[in-house]
Formats: structure tokens, C-alpha cells, sequence
């Protein structure tokens, strides 16, 4: 029987950093797409998106889009509408980025802001803040 190799011993491997450049440069071109365009859907019109990370499947030709509505405001129409919107953004950005195929775009709430939220919150709460104060003067 032969030795596992150093690659099954590790665990699931994390995205190769050919997807992780194809992800950025879709997610800069995005970015810029959704800055300059101007929309019909009343969704979209003058909303501000952020659009944190862009996850490019093996293949590139699938990208998963996090966003995040300024403010979260009306977080779940905004995703609807860019996905209704996706096969309109990834003709222009077909135009604007220099890909061999331009991926299919999903997109998807991004929930990390609202974990930092509640993180903050948390750590803001008399109790904890006491108890993190106690700590810091222990090691000083």
C-alpha cells in the first residue's frame, strides 16, 4: 500500500492563486462596471454595492460574487437584481477583462460585515469590556 501524499495529508486544498488573480481582476473590473453603468432596474439605480471578495471556481469559468448593499439596505432586492442584471455584467466585462472565458457571475450576500457587527457589539458590552480590561492589566 503506498503512503498518502503530502497534498491528501494537508486536507482540503484552498483556492490555486490563478483563481485567487482571476477573482481579483473580476472583482476590480466589477467594481468599475458597477461605478459607471447605469441601470433600469429600480433596484440598482443609485445604489452603492461593495463587493468584497470574488471566488473563481477551478475552471474560471464560475465566479461567486459577495456583496454588500451600502448600509445593507434592502440587501436581498439588490441581490436579485444583480442577478438579474449578471448576464448584462458579464457581457461588459467580457470588453474589460483579459480572461480566455469570462465567468458566469452569481451573486451572493456577503455576512461577514454583519459579523463584525455583532462582534463589536459584543466586545462593546460592559462585561466583556470589563473582563478584557482585567486581562490587559494582568500582563502589564
Amino acid at each position: 500500500m503506498s503512503k498518502p501524499s503530502a497534498r491528501s495529508r494537508r486536507g482540503p486544498a484552498g483556492p490555486s492563486q490563478r483563481q485567487l488573480r482571476a477573482g481579483e481582476l473580476v472583482r476590480h473590473a466589477l467594481v468599475e462596471l458597477l461605478r459607471t453603468e447605469t441601470f433600469v432596474d429600480p433596484h440598482l439605480i443609485g445604489v452603492s454595492v461593495t463587493i468584497s471578495e470574488v471566488r473563481a471556481s477551478p475552471d474560471l469559468k464560475q465566479a461567486l460574487c459577495f456583496v454588500e448593499p451600502l448600509g445593507g439596505l434592502e440587501a436581498v432586492e439588490v441581490i436579485k437584481a444583480l442577478n438579474r442584471a449578471a448576464k448584462f455584467l458579464r457581457g461588459r466585462l467580457g470588453h474589460n477583462i483579459e480572461m480566455k472565458f469570462t465567468p458566469a457571475l452569481k451573486f451572493v450576500h456577503d455576512d461577514s460585515f454583519d459579523t463584525a457587527t455583532h462582534i463589536n457589539e459584543l466586545l462593546a458590552e460592559p462585561r466583556v469590556r470589563r473582563d478584557v480590561e482585567a486581562t490587559d492589566g494582568d500582563e502589564g
